[in-house]
């Protein structure tokens, strides 16, 4: 018996809509098991503050997401296992704005690039950095602190997480505005260090991450914060001024934090992450959790708003890092 060709072509059709499933069922299937989350640096850093209480978050809404502490290399080391690793969505990347933004515009040899090896799934947050100094150095503001700097020559110094970071470059840039080029960077293996010698009197100056622990720090006098570098004041803490506020709007800066994966991840995974993460930072539980420690949640968590954060914060930051002759290799 002879088969009309149309009536063929619509069994094909049916057949490959049987044998292909549509984006909305992969999403719908996805994941069918663990996910592994990297995290670029060592346990107990911001980005690990904000890992695991989202991979908690995650076990009601995605399943079980492990987190993996992949430290080495400034980021790297997890940065580039995570670009080659397989495209399918279960290996996912914590990456901040000093993994993401400034290694790739310091390095010649780095082994990953932000946007020919990832898509952005969604925005985590925004972490403020802090203009810190030791309460026994006489100052009250950013204003007052460029004065002392200006006119103690080669006697401040600055702390830091590293060479290369967010930290760092804000402090350079303080160093610019304020006519101090001085002003000695000392970098640390991370911020617990630099916030020992600050807190010890080692240094007398740090740019340093906001954290609940460095808040608690500023409460009891053991160190004062001079301003914040967000836009806006902090929630955690609506008593600190920003850096506009103090007379240097220049200096503003936050370290965004995204996840993000191996180029070429289906779309429909892509958006199932994203979704997952909207709704829970939505949750009143995790939106607190993070504003205690610091962080100020993202708006908007779209895959579009992630991957426009991202280049907006390579083109920001790619004249400083020309400006100050930057290398990281």
């Amino acid at each position: 018996m002879l088969i009309h060709r149309r009536h063929f072509l619509r069994l094909g059709a049916g057949a490959t809509a049987l044998a292909t499933p549509t984006l909305g069922a992969i999403a719908q299937d996805f994941p069918t098991h663990p996910i592994r989350l990297v995290v670029p640096y060592p346990p107990g850093g911001i980005v690990d503050t904000l890992a695991r209480p989202w991979a908690d978050k995650m076990k009601s809404l995605l399943g079980t997401v492990v987190v993996e502490n992949m430290g080495g290399g400034g980021g790297e080391l997890g940065a580039a296992a995570v670009a080659r690793a397989s495209a399918d969505g279960y290996t996912i990347l914590l990456g901040n704005s000093s993994v993401m933004v400034i290694n790739p515009l310091a390095s010649t040899r780095l082994h990953y690039d932000p946007i020919k090896h990832f898509d952005a799934v969604a925005m985590i947050g925004h972490v403020a950095l802090a203009v810190t100094v030791h309460p026994s150095l006489p100052v009250n503001s950013v204003k007052e602190l460029a004065d002392y700097a200006k006119h103690s020559a080669g006697k401040l110094s600055y702390g830091t997480p590293g060479v290369g970071t967010l930290n760092h470059l804000t402090g350079e840039q303080f160093k610019l505005l304020a006519g101090a080029p001085d002003i000695v960077h000392v970098p640390y293996r991370g911020a617990g260090p630099a916030i020992a010698d600050l807190l010890a009197g080692q240094i007398a100056m740090s740019v340093t991450a906001v954290n609940g622990q460095l808040l608690e720090f500023g409460r009891r006098g053991h160190l004062r914060i001079l301003a914040v570098t967000s836009p806006r004041r902090l929630a955690s803490a609506p008593d600190l001024p920003t850096v506009a506020e103090a007379g240097m709007p220049e200096l503003a800066a936050q370290a965004t934090t995204w996840l993000l994966v191996p180029k070429g991840t289906p779309s429909a995974a892509i958006a199932r992450i994203s979704q997952a993460t909207g709704t829970a930072l939505a949750s009143s539980d995790l939106h607190q959790k993070y504003i205690a420690s610091g962080v100020e949640p993202a708006a908007d968590v779209s895959p579009e708003a992630a991957a426009r954060q991202l280049g907006e914060e390579i083109a920001h930051w790619r004249p400083v890092v020309q400006r100050i002759g930057l290398r990281l290799d």
